[in-house]
Protein backbone atom coordinates (compact mmCIF):
# COMPACT_ATOMS: atom_id res chain seq x y z
CA UNK A 1 0.00 0.00 0.00
CA UNK A 2 2.68 2.26 1.09
CA UNK A 3 4.95 1.78 -2.03
CA UNK A 4 1.36 2.49 -4.22
CA UNK A 5 0.57 5.67 -2.55
CA UNK A 6 4.20 6.56 -3.40
CA UNK A 7 4.48 5.50 -6.86
CA UNK A 8 1.05 7.73 -7.31
CA UNK A 9 2.84 10.74 -5.42
CA UNK A 10 5.38 10.54 -8.09
CA UNK A 11 2.69 10.91 -11.01
CA UNK A 12 1.15 13.47 -10.12
CA UNK A 13 4.53 15.50 -9.05
CA UNK A 14 5.75 14.68 -12.81
CA UNK A 15 2.01 15.90 -14.11
CA UNK A 16 2.26 18.98 -12.09
CA UNK A 17 5.85 19.90 -12.96
CA UNK A 18 4.98 19.25 -16.82
CA UNK A 19 1.53 21.49 -16.65
CA UNK A 20 -1.04 18.84 -15.35
CA UNK A 21 -4.18 17.21 -16.95
CA UNK A 22 -7.95 16.15 -16.22
CA UNK A 23 -7.78 13.09 -14.49
CA UNK A 24 -11.21 11.15 -13.71
CA UNK A 25 -14.92 12.77 -13.87
CA UNK A 26 -17.73 12.73 -10.94
CA UNK A 27 -21.39 12.22 -12.10
CA UNK A 28 -23.76 12.44 -8.77
CA UNK A 29 -21.67 9.55 -6.58
CA UNK A 30 -20.25 7.71 -9.38
CA UNK A 31 -16.69 7.93 -10.06
CA UNK A 32 -15.38 7.64 -13.89
CA UNK A 33 -11.50 6.83 -14.52
CA UNK A 34 -10.18 9.43 -16.80
CA UNK A 35 -6.88 8.47 -19.19
CA UNK A 36 -3.69 8.52 -17.75
CA UNK A 37 -0.60 9.79 -19.50
CA UNK A 38 2.04 7.50 -17.01
CA UNK A 39 0.30 3.80 -17.72
CA UNK A 40 0.69 2.47 -21.35
CA UNK A 41 -1.69 3.24 -23.99
CA UNK A 42 -1.96 -0.22 -24.65
CA UNK A 43 -3.31 -1.05 -21.20
CA UNK A 44 -6.29 1.71 -21.70
CA UNK A 45 -7.38 2.36 -24.88
CA UNK A 46 -10.54 0.10 -26.13
CA UNK A 47 -10.94 -1.01 -22.32
CA UNK A 48 -14.62 -0.65 -21.63
CA UNK A 49 -14.43 1.49 -18.48
CA UNK A 50 -12.68 4.23 -21.37
CA UNK A 51 -14.83 7.19 -21.33
CA UNK A 52 -12.27 9.80 -22.33
CA UNK A 53 -10.11 10.11 -24.95
CA UNK A 54 -6.60 9.81 -24.93
CA UNK A 55 -4.19 13.28 -24.44
CA UNK A 56 -1.19 11.76 -25.34
CA UNK A 57 1.11 15.42 -24.54
CA UNK A 58 0.65 16.89 -20.97
CA UNK A 59 2.23 20.22 -23.33
CA UNK A 60 -0.30 22.84 -24.26
CA UNK A 61 -1.29 23.50 -27.42
CA UNK A 62 0.32 27.10 -29.05
CA UNK A 63 -1.99 27.43 -32.05
CA UNK A 64 -5.37 28.12 -32.65
CA UNK A 65 -4.86 26.55 -36.00
CA UNK A 66 -3.38 23.44 -34.56
CA UNK A 67 -5.69 20.24 -35.50
CA UNK A 68 -5.22 19.25 -31.98
CA UNK A 69 -6.89 21.82 -30.44
CA UNK A 70 -10.36 20.22 -30.18
CA UNK A 71 -9.42 17.34 -28.30
CA UNK A 72 -5.68 17.20 -27.38
CA UNK A 73 -2.94 15.32 -29.17
CA UNK A 74 -3.66 12.42 -30.58
CA UNK A 75 -7.71 11.97 -28.72
CA UNK A 76 -8.09 8.64 -29.67
CA UNK A 77 -11.28 8.02 -29.08
CA UNK A 78 -12.48 5.37 -25.50
CA UNK A 79 -15.56 3.16 -26.55
CA UNK A 80 -17.53 3.61 -23.49
CA UNK A 81 -19.66 7.00 -21.91
CA UNK A 82 -20.60 8.37 -18.78
CA UNK A 83 -24.19 8.19 -18.07
CA UNK A 84 -25.61 11.71 -17.32
CA UNK A 85 -28.98 13.61 -17.31
CA UNK A 86 -29.98 16.62 -18.33
CA UNK A 87 -29.83 18.78 -16.19
CA UNK A 88 -27.41 16.85 -13.41
CA UNK A 89 -23.69 18.19 -12.64
CA UNK A 90 -20.57 16.72 -14.17
CA UNK A 91 -17.12 17.63 -12.48
CA UNK A 92 -13.64 17.26 -13.59
CA UNK A 93 -11.15 16.75 -11.44
CA UNK A 94 -7.65 17.67 -11.88
CA UNK A 95 -4.44 17.64 -9.77
CA UNK A 96 -2.41 20.45 -8.83
CA UNK A 97 -2.81 22.74 -11.54
CA UNK A 98 -0.18 25.26 -11.66
CA UNK A 99 -1.06 28.22 -13.52
CA UNK A 100 -3.52 30.72 -12.43
CA UNK A 101 -3.82 33.41 -15.30
CA UNK A 102 -6.87 33.07 -18.01
CA UNK A 103 -10.29 31.60 -18.76
CA UNK A 104 -11.77 28.09 -18.29
CA UNK A 105 -14.57 27.04 -20.55
CA UNK A 106 -16.68 23.75 -21.43
CA UNK A 107 -18.06 22.97 -24.26
CA UNK A 108 -20.68 19.61 -25.72
CA UNK A 109 -20.63 18.26 -29.75
CA UNK A 110 -24.13 16.75 -30.27
CA UNK A 111 -22.69 12.97 -32.23
CA UNK A 112 -25.05 12.19 -34.58
CA UNK A 113 -23.57 8.58 -34.80
CA UNK A 114 -21.01 6.88 -31.95
CA UNK A 115 -19.23 9.58 -30.84
CA UNK A 116 -15.97 7.11 -32.00
CA UNK A 117 -16.78 7.79 -35.41
CA UNK A 118 -16.99 11.85 -35.70
CA UNK A 119 -14.17 14.22 -36.65
CA UNK A 120 -13.30 16.20 -33.67
CA UNK A 121 -12.60 19.21 -36.12
CA UNK A 122 -16.18 19.05 -37.82
CA UNK A 123 -18.33 18.68 -35.26
CA UNK A 124 -20.58 21.54 -34.12
CA UNK A 125 -19.15 22.69 -30.57
CA UNK A 126 -21.44 24.39 -28.48
CA UNK A 127 -19.97 26.15 -24.79
CA UNK A 128 -22.52 25.81 -21.77
CA UNK A 129 -19.44 27.08 -19.34
CA UNK A 130 -16.91 29.81 -18.54
CA UNK A 131 -15.12 32.02 -15.96
CA UNK A 132 -12.38 34.15 -16.26
CA UNK A 133 -11.81 37.07 -14.09
CA UNK A 134 -13.45 37.24 -10.97
CA UNK A 135 -11.66 40.63 -9.13
CA UNK A 136 -9.57 43.04 -9.59
CA UNK A 137 -7.10 44.82 -9.26
CA UNK A 138 -5.64 44.52 -12.58
CA UNK A 139 -5.44 41.32 -14.79
CA UNK A 140 -2.19 40.29 -13.84
CA UNK A 141 -3.03 40.60 -9.89
CA UNK A 142 -6.63 39.47 -9.56
CA UNK A 143 -7.97 36.54 -8.97
CA UNK A 144 -9.01 34.32 -11.80
CA UNK A 145 -11.30 31.43 -11.12
CA UNK A 146 -8.06 29.44 -12.65
CA UNK A 147 -6.65 30.76 -9.32
CA UNK A 148 -9.51 30.01 -7.24
CA UNK A 149 -9.27 26.37 -9.12
CA UNK A 150 -5.96 25.23 -7.32
CA UNK A 151 -6.03 23.23 -4.56
CA UNK A 152 -2.67 22.89 -2.91
CA UNK A 153 -3.58 21.03 0.17
CA UNK A 154 -3.44 17.30 -1.21
CA UNK A 155 -6.88 17.65 -2.31
CA UNK A 156 -8.05 17.76 -5.64
CA UNK A 157 -9.04 20.66 -8.19
CA UNK A 158 -12.87 20.27 -8.36
CA UNK A 159 -14.14 21.52 -11.91
CA UNK A 160 -18.24 21.37 -11.47
CA UNK A 161 -20.23 22.27 -15.31
CA UNK A 162 -23.76 21.63 -15.45
CA UNK A 163 -25.62 19.97 -18.34
CA UNK A 164 -28.38 22.04 -19.88
CA UNK A 165 -31.63 20.93 -18.31
CA UNK A 166 -33.12 20.86 -21.43
CA UNK A 167 -30.80 19.19 -24.05
CA UNK A 168 -31.91 17.45 -26.19
CA UNK A 169 -30.81 13.87 -25.46
CA UNK A 170 -28.33 11.48 -27.42
CA UNK A 171 -24.68 11.12 -27.77
CA UNK A 172 -22.53 14.18 -27.21
CA UNK A 173 -18.44 15.09 -26.24
CA UNK A 174 -17.82 17.21 -23.63
CA UNK A 175 -14.63 19.15 -23.86
CA UNK A 176 -13.33 21.21 -21.09
CA UNK A 177 -10.62 23.70 -21.54
CA UNK A 178 -7.77 25.87 -19.72
CA UNK A 179 -6.15 28.73 -21.61
CA UNK A 180 -2.92 30.25 -19.32
CA UNK A 181 -2.02 33.53 -20.61
CA UNK A 182 0.62 34.02 -18.42
CA UNK A 183 3.52 33.76 -21.09
CA UNK A 184 3.52 37.47 -23.15
CA UNK A 185 1.65 36.70 -26.82
CA UNK A 186 1.68 33.02 -26.45
CA UNK A 187 -0.87 31.51 -25.18
CA UNK A 188 -1.28 28.04 -23.99
CA UNK A 189 -4.43 25.83 -24.67
CA UNK A 190 -5.28 22.76 -22.43
CA UNK A 191 -8.24 20.84 -23.75
CA UNK A 192 -9.53 17.50 -23.13
CA UNK A 193 -12.78 15.60 -24.27
CA UNK A 194 -14.80 12.79 -22.97
CA UNK A 195 -18.06 10.97 -24.45
CA UNK A 196 -21.06 11.23 -22.69
CA UNK A 197 -24.88 9.73 -23.35
CA UNK A 198 -27.45 12.48 -22.05
CA UNK A 199 -30.70 11.35 -21.28
CA UNK A 200 -34.02 12.84 -19.91
CA UNK A 201 -36.40 14.01 -22.08
CA UNK A 202 -35.30 17.32 -22.89
CA UNK A 203 -36.41 18.83 -26.61
CA UNK A 204 -34.09 21.35 -27.45
CA UNK A 205 -30.60 22.40 -29.37
CA UNK A 206 -29.06 25.27 -29.60
CA UNK A 207 -29.63 27.32 -32.47
CA UNK A 208 -26.84 27.77 -35.38
CA UNK A 209 -25.27 31.20 -33.92
CA UNK A 210 -24.07 28.90 -30.53
CA UNK A 211 -22.56 26.29 -33.09
CA UNK A 212 -18.54 26.72 -34.01
CA UNK A 213 -16.02 24.10 -34.71
CA UNK A 214 -11.69 23.60 -33.29
CA UNK A 215 -10.16 25.30 -34.97
CA UNK A 216 -11.96 28.06 -36.55
CA UNK A 217 -13.83 29.63 -33.09
CA UNK A 218 -10.88 31.02 -32.48
CA UNK A 219 -8.95 34.47 -33.75
CA UNK A 220 -5.03 34.34 -33.36
CA UNK A 221 -5.42 37.80 -33.35
CA UNK A 222 -8.38 38.35 -30.56
CA UNK A 223 -6.51 40.24 -27.69
CA UNK A 224 -7.98 38.07 -25.05
CA UNK A 225 -5.59 35.29 -26.40
CA UNK A 226 -2.59 37.28 -28.13
CA UNK A 227 -2.25 39.53 -24.42
CA UNK A 228 0.84 40.48 -22.24
CA UNK A 229 -0.90 40.84 -18.68
CA UNK A 230 2.29 42.39 -17.35
CA UNK A 231 2.56 45.79 -19.91
CA UNK A 232 1.19 47.60 -22.48
CA UNK A 233 -2.91 48.69 -22.43
CA UNK A 234 -3.75 45.92 -20.64
CA UNK A 235 -1.74 46.06 -18.33
CA UNK A 236 -4.10 48.05 -15.52
CA UNK A 237 -7.16 46.73 -17.26
CA UNK A 238 -10.12 44.57 -14.70
CA UNK A 239 -11.50 44.18 -18.25
CA UNK A 240 -11.26 40.52 -19.97
CA UNK A 241 -13.65 38.99 -22.76
CA UNK A 242 -13.63 35.53 -22.20
CA UNK A 243 -13.00 34.07 -26.40
CA UNK A 244 -15.13 31.66 -28.11
CA UNK A 245 -18.61 33.40 -27.99
CA UNK A 246 -21.60 33.18 -25.76
CA UNK A 247 -22.81 30.34 -23.56
CA UNK A 248 -25.71 28.27 -24.59
CA UNK A 249 -27.61 28.28 -21.38
CA UNK A 250 -30.31 26.14 -22.47
CA UNK A 251 -32.99 28.25 -23.63
CA UNK A 252 -33.31 28.21 -27.29
CA UNK A 253 -35.34 26.81 -30.23
CA UNK A 254 -36.93 23.97 -30.00
CA UNK A 255 -35.37 20.93 -32.26
CA UNK A 256 -38.13 19.59 -34.28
Amino acid sequence: MAFALLAWLAILTRLAYAHGGLANYTVGNTWYRGYDPSTPTSDQLGQPWMIQREWASIDPIFSVDDKYIACNNPGTPPPSYIPIRAGDNITAVYWYWLHALGPMTAWLARCETDCREVDVNKVKWFKIWEAGLLEGPNLSEGLWYQKAFQNWDGSPDLWPVTIPARLKAGLYMIRHEILSIHVENKPQFYPECAHLNVTGGGDLFPPEEFLVTFPGVYDKGDPSINIDVYAGPTANSTNYTIPGGPIWDGFGVLDK
